[in-house]
């Protein structure tokens, strides 16, 4: 690990704790040629999957992106950001577990939809009136009738 201070290579490890979390770990060390000591963090590093659009372009999975259109979903309903953050946790677990490199935008929002569905009704056709691009009434109604 590169020193910050002198850019020498050479250092020690002189303390390691795991995260709170368990998904990083904190490391102090100390520069073998200029004795400053400086924090790294270790993390699993993992392949970005895919997202592939409709349109027929991908972009990387942003975890915000999905966040923040659970936000406007739940907005004024009786839900917790803990909550919101769990349905996203849980998504990504099933997505890691599944050992995805690629998904449709189409299947994530039916995963997304899936766990909303028992969270909150109104969040979840909130939600699929954007997802699913709702054009008029019935489309609505539809929604409603596969809760």
């Amino acid at each position: 690990m590169r020193c910050p201070s002198c850019g020498a290579l050479d250092s020690k490890v002189v303390d390691s704790r795991p995260s709170e979390d368990g998904s990083t770990i904190r490391r102090r060390r100390e520069c073998l040629s200029c004795e400053r000591r400086f924090t790294t963090y270790e993390r699993l590093g993992e392949n970005p999957l895919v997202v592939l659009k409709s349109d027929g372009t991908s972009e990387v999975y942003d975890r915000e992106k999905i966040i923040r259109g659970l936000y406007i979903a739940c907005a004024k309903r009786h839900i917790e950001p803990d909550q919101i953050n769990g349905l996203v946790d849980d998504l990504e677990a099933d997505l890691r577990n599944g050992n995805f490199t690629e998904i449709k935008s189409k299947d994530l929002g039916d995963m997304v939809l899936k766990r909303l569905a028992k969270l909150d009704e109104v969040a979840y056709v909130r939600f699929a009136s954007v997802y699913k691009d709702f054009q008029n009434v019935e489309e609505f109604g539809n929604a409603l009738k596969g809760l």
